[in-house]
């Protein structure tokens, strides 16, 4: 690795950071368009290749806190390198995979690739001038989600060229280029925090989130009041109950319970859990909507190709408002721009819900969704940077983009229990699955927006001065006060 002594720009080590980053991003959601595909190929139910997608994101939100402690303890870029490494090795296994249950397998170990997250936040933390980190994990939060839905629309033109297969092959090749960059340029940061991981924290993480998913996503097939599911969920409640209570009392935590309490940290925290449930299940299931065949009455029979297009507008729109949600912060709050995020997010998607005949809907829906995604996003990003000290802004920002991936990861599994509940005579969804899966979502950001409402309101006296563009041009001088 990069030695202490010659140090990297932080230009340099902030394209490796954002390249890693959307390498993870796109393996969240290239398969997505082409799970029918999938379904297919490896001769599986629809109700089964969604766990394609969600053991990735099950995979991810457990091995986010614990990559990111691992890198506290032993180096963040060392272990940012084996993360990277992680994350190839279960691209190369998915792209062999001849069975759902390898591919699921493989998935997993992909998941192991959320630790990109904690450690690219510390070591913005512990290399860039303090003036400068706000600014860079927004970006790199920014990234997350525009590369999410960036992989959707790739997929199709990928898959037309090639075959599904590439779309493992592609960030393989990626994520080895980007590991071998950290490795060169990443300079190793001597902060350390020392201990060791707490592992009955991450086996009742673990437990209950896998509890929980199996539950929703069983229930159509065991039925809602069977003993399995309500005991999955009875289980899910204590097991969640224990780890907290580990958590607190735990020497060296995996999430600092303490930090997790602040006001502006829980309420902010539930906010992007809820828009997790929201965006990534709708990633998931609107491709699946629209390429189902025209002969149901409602599909489109559109192409993978096609799927994908009908997300550009989203990716767009959420990277522009991205852009100028640090101007917007600057003038009305950062509360507020969730808030007003939330609120247009849930317009779209009860639009999505409700009006879905004609392409262009669709197209209209996911232009005004990304300006509402790409808004609270990155207000997200700044109110986590400023409720926090300077130490604990990597294990945060960290933590607000793992919450939002276990929203995912529950969302793609109660999303896949609405739509596959009542299939008709051919075996396919009913439209009313998908109108009320979309509804659905559509209250999760809802109560995402009231929730934002009790965001502690911040004040920050300082000296910051902003550009046309929201830029700041100076470091703040002062500390933030909750009203």
């Amino acid at each position: 690795m990069a030695s202490e002594t010659r140090r990297t720009p932080h230009q340099v080590t902030f394209a490796v950071l954002a390249a890693s980053t959307s390498a993870y991003a796109l393996l969240q959601s290239l398969v997505t368009p082409v799970l029918p595909t999938i379904q297919a190929d490896l001769h599986t139910t629809q109700n089964t290749v969604t766990w394609v997608l969600t053991a990735y994101l099950l995979s991810a939100s457990i091995f986010t806190p614990i990559m990111g402690r691992i890198g506290d303890m032993i180096g963040k870029e060392r272990v940012f390198v084996v993360t990277l490494a992680a994350l190839a090795a279960g691209s190369l296994l998915a792209a062999l995979a001849t069975n759902v249950q390898v591919m699921i397998i493989a998935r997993v170990i992909q998941g192991i690739g959320g630790g990109v997250l904690p450690l690219a936040f510390g070591i913005i933390r512990d290399e860039f001038p303090r003036e400068k980190v706000g600014a860079a994990v927004g970006a790199i939060a920014s990234l997350l989600a525009v590369g999410s839905g960036l992989g959707i629309v790739l997929a199709g033109p990928i898959v037309n060229a090639l075959n599904y297969h590439w779309l493992f092959w592609l960030p393989m090749i990626i994520t080895v280029i980007t590991a071998i960059a950290a490795f060169i340029l990443v300079p190793e940061s001597p902060v350390r925090t020392p201990g060791r991981i707490s592992w009955a924290p991450a086996v009742l993480l673990s437990a209950w989130l896998v509890a929980l998913l199996v539950a929703l996503s069983q229930a159509p097939v065991w039925g809602w009041g069977s003993g399995r599911v309500i005991g999955l969920f009875a289980a899910a409640v204590v097991l969640a109950a224990g780890w907290v209570e580990v958590e607190r009392r735990a020497a060296t935590p995996l999430i600092d319970m303490s930090m997790m309490r602040l006001p502006a940290v829980w309420t902010t925290n539930l906010v992007a859990l809820l828009f997790g449930v929201g965006m990534y299940a709708m990633f998931a299931f609107l491709p699946e909507f629209v390429q189902t065949p025209k002969s149901t009455g409602y599909g489109f029979g559109a192409s993978v190709t096609q799927s994908g297009l009908i997300l550009l507008p989203l990716t767009v729109t959420m990277f522009l408002a991205g852009l100028r949600a640090t101007a917007l912060t600057a003038r009305i709050g950062g509360k507020a721009v969730v808030v007003v995020g939330s609120l247009v997010g849930t317009a779209a998607m009860a639009m999505l819900a409700f009006a879905h005949t004609h392409t262009w809907e669709l197209y209209v829906s996911m232009a005004i969704m990304g300006v509402g995604f790409g808004l609270a996003f990155a207000a997200m990003s700044t109110l986590i940077v400023s409720a926090v000290p300077a130490e604990q802004t990597g294990v945060a920002s960290g933590m607000n983009a793992n919450i939002r991936t276990i929203g995912g990861s529950i969302g793609a599994a109660l999303m896949a229990s609405v739509v596959t509940a009542s299939p008709a005579a051919d075996g396919l969804p009913r439209e009313s699955g998908y109108t009320n899966g979309f509804a659905m979502l559509a209250g999760a950001l809802l109560i995402g927006a009231v929730a934002a409402i009790l965001i502690p309101v911040s004040r920050r006296t300082s000296r910051v001065e902003y550009s046309s563009a929201g830029e700041p041009q100076a470091e703040p001088a002062a500390v933030t006060a909750a009203e």
